[in-house]
């Protein structure tokens, strides 16, 4: 398989969302510490195969739905370009774990958003 444990280029993830101020500042981080957290669970765990890989990041797609009412409380929501975002960080998170067989739809199954 050769899984290595680099982790993703912590500023690629929620760059777009970073870059537009539509999105408050201090909720992308929350949504970016929610993502960098997944990748210390995934060098923790070290999941085996794809169906391990995905218990790890359906938990951490539930804390984006928690996080998405925060979104919502402050005029803002997690709309098309947010969810491409969160789920194109999904992905570089998995694939930097040489996860990149991984179904992008799949890594986020429990999305609300």
């Amino acid at each position: 398989m050769g899984h290595h444990a680099t982790g993703p280029d912590s500023d690629a993830l929620l760059a777009d969302m970073r870059s537009d101020p539509y999105f408050p500042a201090h909720l992308v981080e929350r949504g970016r510490a929610i993502l960098l957290a997944l990748c210390a669970r995934i060098e923790a765990d070290r999941p085996a195969d794809l169906a391990e890989l995905y218990v790890l990041t359906h938990a951490a797609t539930e804390e984006f739905n928690s996080l998405e009412e925060e979104f919502d409380a402050a005029g803002s929501e997690i709309e098309t370009v947010a969810r491409e975002d969160i789920g194109g960080s999904f992905w570089l998170v998995a694939a930097a774990y040489g996860f990149t067989d991984a179904d992008p739809e799949e890594l986020v199954a429990p999305r609300d958003w």
